[in-house]
């Protein structure tokens, strides 16, 4: 492995994911001959889905003619975690005309070494969380509540059970995606013998 520090090293695509708190760097080594790096600038604009003030912005700075995006452990630290939408802008020196060239996505996960973080993903939150209520369910089935002219409905078994499943199928879809990046057999594939 390189020393990921090392800029001569940086991987020339964005990252899939990032691990919030971590020093990241990338190169873009495509732009170069478009948009020389001493008449435009680039930079990454990022923003969590379902939207939010929060944005993260990266100046690419110069590397002979590539472009080079980095973010310290400080910078990366602020990110919150959750998937995010970027976008790479291009921007004319001369009369700051802009252009969007490309446009991806990227996960910033927790750090697993900052006290109480909970490193589950949405849908194991989420199946944890009906298996629960369906535990629970057992021993006290109301489905409507009502004081004071307040009420409060819960969803019926036949919905819980629905999401559950449809949960499980998340986190099954997410396991899998992480074996074939770690390169192993995701159990899906049909073997047949002649």
């Amino acid at each position: 492995m390189a020393n990921l520090f090392d800029a001569a090293n940086a991987p020339t695509t964005e990252p899939l994911e990032i691990v919030v708190g971590d020093f990241i760097q990338w190169k873009r080594t495509d732009l170069g001959v478009d948009y020389p790096n001493n008449l435009y600038t680039a930079t990454y604009i990022a923003r969590i889905t379902g939207g939010g003030a929060s944005e993260i912005t990266l100046i690419g700075t110069a590397s002979g003619d590539d472009y080079l995006f980095t973010a310290d452990s400080a910078t990366s630290a602020a990110f919150i975690a959750g998937y995010y939408h970027w976008q790479l802008e291009i921007l004319r020196n001369s009369d700051s005309e802009r252009v969007v060239v490309d446009r991806g996505t990227f996960e910033a996960i927790v750090d697993l070494d900052v006290n109480n973080v909970d490193p589950r993903t949405h849908a194991e939150i989420m199946v944890d969380k009906i298996e629960s209520v369906l535990q629970n369910r057992a021993d006290a089935d109301v489905s409507n509540y009502s004081i004071n002219g307040r009420s409060l409905v819960k969803l019926s078994i036949d919905d819980l059970l629905k999401w559950r499943d449809y949960y499980r199928n998340e986190l099954t879809m997410e396991k899998r995606k992480e074996r074939v990046r770690r390169g192993k057999s995701t159990g899906a594939t049909i073997k047949a013998r002649f």
